[in-house]
């Protein structure tokens, strides 16, 4: 199988690593992507921050499975990067972190996770955010 694991934290990538490793066999991938909207929207310190996110990735599952890690930084809304990479990648499961918020937070400030788990075209594991 393939996964896909869209991550923004080291705290994040552990809790989604966490969730897939018992799922995990010889032979799987795992792709895990940080995107940022990039120009003058992201910092040095975003940046740097999902390099650690996705090192922390392979730190956690490389011994066992192929992880293969991106961050991608086009200006693009982090919901079409991680939609069109898990379709251009064929992967069979997308995995995110959700945080808890109130019906009036998320029709105010919206939600990558609420987008990507209503426009996903593949299976998609929501995983409670610790962080």
């Amino acid at each position: 199988m393939k996964y896909l694991l869209a991550t923004d934290s080291t705290d994040l990538s552990e809790t989604l690593c966490a969730a897939v490793r018992d799922q995990l066999d010889d032979g799987d991938t795992v792709h895990a992507v940080n995107s940022l909207h990039g120009e003058d929207e992201t910092t040095t310190d975003e940046i740097e921050a999902g390099r650690d996110a996705l090192e922390r990735v392979s730190a956690e599952l490389g011994s066992s499975v192929s992880v293969d890690t991106h961050q991608f930084i086009r200006g693009n809304d982090p919901t079409r990067d991680v939609l069109a990479y898990a379709d251009d990648h064929d992967v069979d499961q997308i995995v995110i972190g959700i945080r808890k918020r109130s019906p009036t937070g998320k029709a105010v400030f919206g939600s990558n996770a609420q987008d990507i788990l209503l426009n996903a075209t593949r299976p998609v594991l929501a995983v409670p955010r610790t962080d």
